[in-house]
């Protein structure tokens, strides 16, 4: 379940950050890298020395692929009563990650390590 903490000193806040950590398998490089290229070329907002950086970015790296096709706007649109204030988001390659390992809750606690409590 990710986690939720206000943005305030004690006071009630508005706004509300919202952790969330995603572990994702490429089961299918071509396929990925493809659906990227599409997206990117679909988008006539992005200039053409962008288009032509973000082409060249997803077919060297699946994980700028799969950055290119997440948008976390897309994880909240549907979420009733809240209006998405500010995102980031970033994708790394994971060389140490065993996804045979038992998964422990406290490692993956980001409220805790975002805001140093932990």
């Amino acid at each position: 379940m990710p986690n939720l903490r206000a943005m305030s000193n004690g006071e009630t806040s508005r706004f509300v950050r919202l952790h969330v950590e995603l572990i994702m398998e490429i089961t299918d490089t071509r396929r990925l890298t493809g659906a990227a290229v599409d997206h990117i070329d679909k988008d006539p907002s992005l200039p053409d020395e962008e288009r032509r950086q973000s082409l060249e970015a997803v077919k060297e790296d699946p994980a700028d692929a799969l950055a290119h096709l997440i948008d976390p706007f897309d994880l909240v649109t549907a979420v009733p009563g809240t209006e998405l204030a500010q995102a980031s988001w970033s994708s790394e390659e994971l060389t140490d990650y065993d996804p045979d390992a038992e998964w422990d809750a406290a490692e993956w606690d980001l409220a805790d390590d975002a805001d140093g409590e932990g």
